[in-house]
């Protein structure tokens, strides 16, 4: 059967937290390092990635199931929620989309992609959804942009330990 068709997307409790938490360290850490040697993490951010609970209470997280097992995950801010890197005050956050990597390449993220826009849209009704992707990533940028993303430099943000380039997309009111 066509892996589209076998996954759920739900979101996710608190039974999910500890598997999500070592997809977003692999997909992270051990993904991105492959692809950007330059990329260093530390233990604190391996605690942030773990720490779902803590996005659970500002954040929808959604996960993608195949089969009963938890393979993917996205996390939605909204509005104001703490934590968000929205550089719009009607705008929600999109972070740490992430998926096994036995499933990479499959398409699992656009299942995940489309609940979050749903969510964002109709849920919240929020005029755009405001992400950021690691500078030099430029697959993922791509993957946005096919999406309808479009790039914000205005609101890229340059921190200490990492470049992040900005992506927004709108929706029609």
């Amino acid at each position: 059967m066509d892996l589209l068709k076998r996954v759920v997307i739900r979101e996710a409790r608190l039974e999910d937290d500890a598997v999500v938490g070592e997809l977003l360290v692999e997909a992270f850490l051990n993904q991105y390092a492959k692809k950007l040697p330059e990329v260093v993490y530390t233990e604190e951010r391996k605690r942030a990635l773990r720490d779902v609970a803590g996005k659970r209470a500002v954040a929808k997280v959604l996960v993608a199931e195949v089969d009963g097992r938890v393979v993917g995950t996205v996390a939605l801010w909204p509005p104001g929620a703490p934590g968000s890197e929205a550089w719009l005050p009607d705008a929600a956050d999109l972070r740490h989309l992430a998926t096994s990597v036995e499933f990479h390449g499959q398409g699992l993220s656009t299942p995940l992609l489309e609940e979050a826009e749903r969510v964002a849209r109709e849920d919240w009704r929020v005029s755009a959804i405001c992400l950021h992707v690691r500078r030099g990533a430029q697959g993922v940028a791509r993957m946005y942009q096919r999406r309808g993303f479009i790039r914000e430099p205005s609101a890229d943000l340059d921190t200490p330990s990492v470049f992040l380039e900005a992506f927004i997309l709108r929706f029609a009111r």
